[in-house]
């Protein structure tokens, strides 16, 4: 049946409504459908925005416990699916104090910058495989061993909440990576079918990062940082007395990405106006979701469709946590305007409509409105707006631009060496 019933305004039933419709492509089943620590949906996104403080922020983004500690944001769920852009993130923090401002930024320029990345490279993001490599002597089976407490933590969060400090995605990814050996492509992969901002840009760079790629060494994982970020875990832990990394790892080399040259050349950003009117529908993508989505907010009395795509799904295997998190925002978007909520092939679902839709910087959105009538296509809300810079590496990116809201080349300050992944974490 591909045109669902509008998922409900009240999220108490909004797991159910996944469960029913949805339940047999994630994760867990029909039968254990599961919400994550993010609500869904515009109002819950602004919400967020107009209580953001980052003051201390350059202090405590990388605390981990206590809780009530962290200096992390949580404004990345809602930037990752358009409810928020990146461009109103950076200006809300305007007035923040000027380091944490500055450190902030550079956090926000890091997603931008991987979606460059992903847009120029696509799927090449994600090869070559890294060969598997012996675990170390004496270890679990598992890369993310539950013996250790640091890894039984930070695995429930990501399950339970959906979502992690950067500190704890860097233990993981280098953990899994670095010290079991294991192939990261699998790790990222278990990563994001449970994040509620799970992008394959940002997640796949983050992951690379920590094997060494484009930095010339991978991130060690230590009991040194635990103890300094989370020492509760350790004085918990059953392994105190003879912890598995107690010292440093040895570093070694990542493999390198193939794919288009990521020197100075074009990177796909879409059109830079509206191409085109007379659009019938508009054409909502997981990437762009918020009530000022450009085609959504061109015409407020159109009608919107959105399509689960139930091919990809079948293949992903979501945590239904995900699924919810999407469906809280439809529910809530169909109370203020027409909403078909369609599963099945976009493709086949959206064939013969004359659709108004808005760019998105990802290859699977490409092919599909490639193969539709896309007769209205709205510019992405770039932070800044791809153009012919290099993306060999980061430094090289931030420093070669000019960011929307800045004066001018070269205003984004140049950050600190890199010391581990960046996922869509803000």
């Amino acid at each position: 049946m591909p045109l669902l019933p509008t998922p409900p305004a009240d999220p108490s039933d909004v797991l159910d409504w996944v469960g029913r419709h949805l339940g047999d492509l994630t994760l867990e089943g029909p039968g254990d459908t599961l919400a994550g620590g993010f609500r869904g949906g515009q109002e819950a996104a602004d919400t967020a925005l107009a209580q953001l403080d980052i003051t201390g922020y350059a202090r405590d983004r990388s605390v981990v416990l206590p809780q009530a500690r962290r200096g992390a944001s949580r404004m990345s769920p809602y930037i990752r699916h358009g409810l928020l852009s990146l461009p109103q993130v950076w200006a809300a923090v305007a007035d923040a104090p000027a380091g944490d401002r500055k450190r902030y930024r550079d956090e926000l320029l890091w997603q931008e910058y991987a979606r460059h990345l992903y847009a120029r490279t696509g799927s090449a993001l994600g090869r070559p495989l890294r060969k598997e490599q012996p675990r170390p002597g004496g270890w679990s089976r598992e890369p993310w061993p539950a013996e250790m407490a640091c890894m039984d933590f930070v695995v429930g969060e990501l399950h339970t909440e959906g979502w992690l400090v950067n500190q704890t995605r860097m233990w993981l990814a280098s953990q899994w990576a670095v010290r079991a050996g294991a192939d990261w492509r699998a790790g990222e992969q278990e990563m994001f079918v449970h994040l509620l901002d799970g992008s394959r840009a940002a997640n796949r760079l983050g992951w690379q990062w920590t094997t060494g790629t484009g930095s010339g060494k991978a991130y060690g994982f230590s009991r040194w940082q635990v103890e300094k970020r989370a020492p509760q875990l350790c004085g918990r832990c059953p392994l105190r007395q003879a912890c598995p990394i107690e010292g440093w790892p040895d570093g070694e080399l990542g493999a390198t990405v193939t794919g288009p040259d990521l020197g100075p050349g074009p990177t796909s950003a879409g059109p830079d106006t509206v191409e085109s009117h007379g659009a019938d529908v508009t054409w909502l993508t997981a990437e762009s979701l918020g009530s000022g989505d450009p085609a959504l907010a061109a015409e407020p009395d159109r009608p919107a469709v959105f399509v689960f795509d139930e091919p990809l799904l079948r293949r992903l295997r979501l945590s239904s946590k995900r699924l919810v998190f999407l469906a809280e925002t439809l529910g809530e978007l169909a109370q203020e305007r027409p909403l078909e909520v369609r599963r099945g092939a976009p493709v086949t679902e959206l064939a013969g409509r004359r659709l108004a839709t808005t760019y998105a910087p990802v290859p699977g959105w490409a092919r599909r409105a490639g193969a539709l009538d896309v007769t209205e296509l709205h510019p992405w809300p770039w932070l800044r707006r791809p153009g012919h810079a290099s993306l060999r590496s980061y430094s090289a990116w931030v420093s070669g631009g000019r960011t929307r809201g800045t004066p001018g080349r070269g205003s984004a300050a140049r950050p600190a060496r890199r010391t581990g992944p960046r996922g869509s974490r803000g």
